[in-house]
């Protein structure tokens, strides 16, 4: 005779159907739409550097995608925690992706000051709401149920490995809202940073907002100079981030053991002063979010 069921046993019967229609198995096995792959412009790097993620996707026959999904990009720990993201909508919409269509783009993203030292992946993945993509991820490997793909990985260096930036005057003191990816400062009129003179070409990252819709008579504009030399010049016509990479030779840096970076904006804007009020009485310039300077 079989023995009768009890409410224990019924449960975890019921529990493991539930598990094997939510297809909580180990391996994906739907067709995938399109392959990822994404490749780092270095294997490793100190935290706070720009770190290029360059994206390649390609439809696969037969693929039908009918909706925009974005992509998810985690980056986790060695113990899986995620501490590092960058989601975004791909450089083409996948609603337009045909089979056999390849999509490639670069993003830079920097490495976030919370990131301890060591290893860290990068996963990525398509979604829309609480729906993923099926995709076919590097490698020959099974795919993962979970339909995050593991794509790169990068050593996180310490901060003593990058090159320090001194804020002299002209920066108002950094802001970092709970709910903010990273970190700011808002310039005055004219700000001043400086940086150790590496005497050798480098590159000089930087990464900015500013608030066009404030002016009337049209957007600011702002130089960066290294010592005398004007290294470059923008109108800040956007409310979007925006991130500059300007080559720089060994010769603008001067003699001396110090570099200075100045900004000047050609107009500022008091937040107190405008129409939706407020005490910020403060003087602004631009919002500065990175200044890196990057030994080539």
């Amino acid at each position: 005779m079989t023995p009768r069921m009890t409410r224990t046993g019924l449960a975890l019967a019921l529990g493991c159907c539930l598990i094997a229609l939510t297809g909580c198995s180990k391996t994906d096995t739907t067709p995938p739409v399109a392959a990822v792959a994404v490749t780092l412009n270095k294997s490793r790097a100190a935290v706070g550097a720009p770190v290029e993620f360059s994206y390649r996707f390609e439809a696969l026959p037969g693929a039908s995608i009918q909706t925009d999904y974005r992509v998810f990009v985690q980056v986790k720990d060695a113990d899986g925690e995620i501490v590092w993201s960058d989601d975004h909508y791909p450089a083409v919409p996948t609603s337009t992706w045909k089979p056999g269509q390849v999509v490639e783009y670069t993003r830079t993203s920097f490495v976030p000051a919370r990131v301890a030292t060591g290893e860290v992946t990068a996963f990525v993945g398509l979604y829309n709401d609480d729906q993923r993509l099926p995709l076919k991820g590097p490698g020959s490997g099974r795919e993962p149920a979970d339909r995050s793909y593991q794509v790169a990985t990068l050593q996180v260096a310490p901060e003593s490995e990058k090159v320090f930036l001194i804020y002299k005057n002209g920066w108002h003191k950094e802001e970092a809202p709970a709910n903010a990816e990273d970190p700011w400062k808002w310039t005055q009129q004219s700000a001043v940073l400086a940086f150790e003179n590496l005497k050798a070409d480098l590159t000089l990252y930087f990464d900015y907002d500013a608030r066009p819709d404030v002016f009337s008579d049209g957007p600011q504009t702002f130089t960066l100079t290294l010592g005398n030399q004007v290294i470059q010049t923008v109108r800040a016509d956007s409310e979007e981030r925006r991130l500059l990479r300007i080559p720089v030779v060994a010769q603008a840096l001067g003699t001396g053991n110090l570099a200075e970076l100045r900004i000047d904006v050609d107009k500022t804007f008091v937040p107190a002063n405008l129409p939706a009020g407020g005490r910020d009485d403060r003087q602004l310039g631009i919002r500065v979010y990175h200044v890196f300077v990057d030994r080539r």
